[in-house]
């Protein structure tokens, strides 16, 4: 399984066969899901870009792409012993999914707090599922007892080879599909699917004559790749919590940070605040359900911090978002766009400045969606009460313009975001 780069040095990692032999077995088992071109994001980048919507794929992510791929490759002993994973969110799913499509058992394990949606549609693939710990590292120790005494062959979330060039069709779909694209942004947390996407791109874009720049998106909580390509190997990076779950991995795979390494141009990070503006754009502009991990590309877009060489393609992961989560993500997308603004304005303590500071909002043509009124506001005189307002606006200006009008008359607020 070695790669050629520049018809030179061999590289770890599928060859342009293995990614061809992934499209074909996975031929009628994962769908080939539609790019849609996005007039928004043009205005913004300077050039087309197409949205790969893998949020659109069976299971709701490009997992079962890797997942099906790997089991597809066990011996007859192997699938008569099962499949064991470890996994918290999409390669749960795409496991169970891939075992039952194949007729093998499969068993999950996943933390507690795993969100009831995945758990749900996991178990209902016909999984085993098992709860247990309070992050994930008692899920992936447990994993591992499991294979031990069962035999059952543990399928990895990233670092395997098939999970690779099952992955990578992604990259070779793109390139049926779009053939005019020449830059590409994909979402990274342990690397699997870029390392796939990236090495069929390169290998397949190669053989057709055609440059391509690659750039990889990674949450700023959790960007492991930045600093182990610094430190020029795998460097276990200390996660902090973030909205994007599918890709917060801590260490990069070994396999995919050689194939990274070699095939991906640069690698930006995005904060929280702008993958929750990127998800409110893609239900706005693009219509289309992304989970934050899945929205990290729109979101480097959106900030600048893609530099482009052409027609871009963007990869749209995973669309498996927890309700309750997009309620919150929504309303800090809002606030992030300047369209969502809290103030609290401490006034007099008589009737009628309620029914006031509603008229001038109301004036200004602002939504005024929740009122708390209290006299225990920090740094209240006696006389005074305080009134918090959060209110939707057309964006930064308009807020603005709210924010004058209740100084005009007299009123002091102060935002919050």
């Amino acid at each position: 399984m070695k790669q050629k780069k520049k018809g030179s040095r061999a590289l770890p990692g599928p060859s342009l066969e293995d990614f061809l032999d992934a499209k074909r077995v996975l031929d009628g088992v994962a769908q080939n899901t539609p790019v849609e071109y996005s007039r928004y994001l043009e205005e913004v980048l300077g050039y087309p870009v197409y949205l790969k919507c893998e949020n659109l794929q069976r299971t709701g992510s490009y997992k079962i792409r890797g997942a099906f791929y790997r089991i597809s490759k066990l011996s007859d002993e192997e699938k008569r012993k099962g499949v064991v994973a470890a996994s918290a969110g999409n390669h749960a799913q795409g496991v169970a999914f891939a075992a039952r499509e194949q007729g093998i058992r499969a068993t999950i394990f996943t933390p507690m707090g795993v969100a009831l949606p995945k758990l749900q549609a996991t178990r209902a693939y016909g999984a085993e599922v098992v709860l247990g710990g309070d992050s994930m590292l008692q899920p992936f120790e447990k994993a591992r007892e499991f294979a031990d005494s069962s035999g059952a062959v543990r399928i990895p979330p990233f670092d395997h080879a098939d999970i690779v060039a099952g992955q990578g069709t992604v990259g070779l779909e793109i390139m049926e599909q779009q053939s005019n694209v020449r830059t590409v942004v994909v979402p990274i947390g342990g690397g699997g699917l870029m390392s796939g996407v990236a090495s069929a791109m390169r290998q397949l874009s190669a053989e057709r004559g055609v440059d391509l720049r690659i750039i990889g998106v990674q949450a700023e909580n959790s960007a492991s790749y930045p600093q182990s390509l610094r430190k020029g190997r795998p460097i276990e990076f200390d996660v902090k919590p973030t909205i994007s779950d599918g890709i917060a991995v801590g260490k990069p795979g070994a396999l995919n940070f050689e194939i990274i390494r070699e095939t991906v141009d640069e690698i930006v990070t995005v904060s929280d605040d702008e993958t929750a503006r990127a998800i409110l754009v893609l239900l706005e502009r693009a219509k289309m359900v992304v989970e934050p991990s899945g929205a990290a590309g729109v979101a480097a877009i959106l900030t600048g911090k893609v530099r482009a060489k052409g027609p871009t393609a963007v990869v749209l992961s995973g669309g498996n978002i927890d309700p309750m989560i997009m309620e919150r993500v929504i309303s800090r997308g809002l606030a992030g766009a300047g369209r969502y603004t809290k103030m609290r304005i401490p006034l007099p303590d008589r009737p009628g400045q309620l029914a006031k500071t509603s008229k001038i909002v109301s004036d200004q043509n602002a939504n005024v969606v929740e009122v708390l009124h209290t006299r225990h506001g920090t740094g209240l005189q006696i006389s005074q009460v305080e009134l918090e307002l959060h209110i939707e606006t057309r964006g930064p200006e308009h807020a603005e313009e709210v924010l004058m009008a209740l100084r005009k008359e007299g009123f002091e607020p102060r935002t919050e975001f």
